[in-house]
């Protein structure tokens, strides 16, 4: 809910889910708890789509987000990563769907900026995370079950490794919104919605920017399945 560029944070990631090839609805699946009514407050505001569920089970609120959008195929994102990329995430999609697999990312080994990450998957697979899945890790963090469970067919999408695997693109801690501010600051306004290559740039002409939030490059690149409950 932290103010970006004139938005809100959730503002800019919901923007960005709509602009995904062939995403027909985008939900914010956030729990009944009162500390998130400003989220779910927001998401209507923004003409999203709200589910509320489980706090702590939260592979069974997406299964029951997705029952409740009528959803086929899933795509989930989370709500820390205001440069989430349309089209790399549409990338992820279209592979999926040219695989034919039960689940698809684009960080199995990561190779993207960490805050790009993304992942897709059958509503039928979700189903059968949520009915099998035993572990409580693998309940409070979606994926797990479905990134290595040996009947799972999985795609992952590969990005451009090197040096952009070293950059940190997601907001855990105040320097990292201190880094969006400045980041954004160079960037085009709405409509506008820079993807990747655009970012890059403004960090090559611009490198003190990412000396705002480095101290917190080395706390490691999580797992999507070990990832943010509130989840886009």
């Amino acid at each position: 809910l932290m103010p970006l560029a004139g938005r809100t944070v959730l503002a800019h990631v919901f923007e960005r889910c709509r602009a995904i090839d062939s995403v027909d609805v985008v939900c914010c699946a956030t729990t009944p708890a009162p500390t998130d009514d400003p989220v779910a407050e927001e998401a209507r505001r923004l003409g999203t789509v709200v589910f509320r569920g489980s706090e702590d089970d939260v592979l069974d609120r997406y299964r029951q987000a997705a029952l409740a959008c009528n959803a086929d195929i899933v795509m989930r994102v989370t709500s820390d990563c205001p440069l989430l990329d349309p089209r790399v995430a549409s990338a992820v999609l279209g592979l999926r769907a040219e695989r034919n697999a039960d689940y698809a990312a684009n960080n199995m080994p990561p190779s993207w900026p960490h805050g790009l990450d993304c992942e897709a998957f059958t509503a039928e697979a979700l189903a059968a995370a949520a009915e099998k899945a035993r572990e409580p890790g693998e309940r409070e963090h979606v994926t797990p079950w479905l990134r290595h469970h040996p009947g799972i067919s999985r795609a992952n999408l590969a990005g451009p490794g090197g040096t952009a695997t070293t950059h940190r693109w997601t907001l855990d801690y105040p320097e990292d919104l201190a880094f969006f501010e400045a980041l954004f600051a160079h960037l085009p306004p709405p409509p506008a919605l820079p993807g990747m290559e655009d970012v890059l740039s403004v960090i090559e002409h611009h490198p003190e920017i990412a000396t705002i939030n480095a101290m917190r490059h080395d706390q490691g690149r999580p797992d999507p399945a070990v990832n943010r409950q509130q989840s886009g």
